[in-house]
């Protein structure tokens, strides 16, 4: 394989990156759901979020995976608050 050339199937520096963005916000959702209180609750969001990442797994277009990846931030950031203050 020359240099500069990718084997097919590779990911270019930009998906891999954004791959990587997606996976940590993945986890940072899975990791907040831990600590709603209600079981059922938890169960019911975590299949939700699952579901909502595997729905959106084979997008290509970049600026809406730039959008998703904002949107799932900010739902991430109210999930998080509003855990917080149910906790006070």
């Amino acid at each position: 394989m020359a240099a500069g050339r990718l084997p097919p199937g590779a990911l270019t520096l930009r998906q891999f990156l954004r791959r990587q963005q997606v996976l940590q916000l993945y986890r940072k959702v899975l990791r907040a759901l831990r600590d709603v209180p209600a079981e059922a609750d938890r169960r019911y969001l975590q299949e939700w979020a699952r579901e909502e990442f595997r729905r959106n797994k084979d997008a290509t277009e970049e600026d809406a995976i730039r959008m998703m990846i904002t949107q799932g931030n900010r739902q991430l950031q109210e999930l998080q608050r509003t855990l917080k203050l149910a906790k006070s």
